[in-house]
């Protein structure tokens, strides 16, 4: 499955759940898609690079939404 499949899928499963798919959430989404990343962070400077007025509480909403329909996974992970 392509990136622009796989978010065309996400999308269509966010609209079925009654969620607005506004030009933030499918810049998150591409952003997702695009690259791994370790925190909600790492997404946000991604996503602020690219639209200035994107907002954290926008960033861990939409990753605790996409969590929350089993579409991601977030890991705890721990190093020494």
């Amino acid at each position: 499955m392509s990136r622009e499949e796989k978010i065309i899928d996400v999308i269509t499963q966010l609209k079925e759940n009654g969620h607005r798919i506004t030009a933030q959430r499918k810049l998150l989404l591409e952003i997702i898609l695009e690259n791994e990343y370790s925190s909600c962070k790492e997404i946000y400077f991604a996503a602020k690079e690219k639209d200035q007025k994107m907002g954290m509480a926008t960033v861990y909403r939409m990753v605790q939404l996409l969590e929350d329909m089993e579409l991601i996974h977030k890991e705890m992970v721990v190093r020494l």
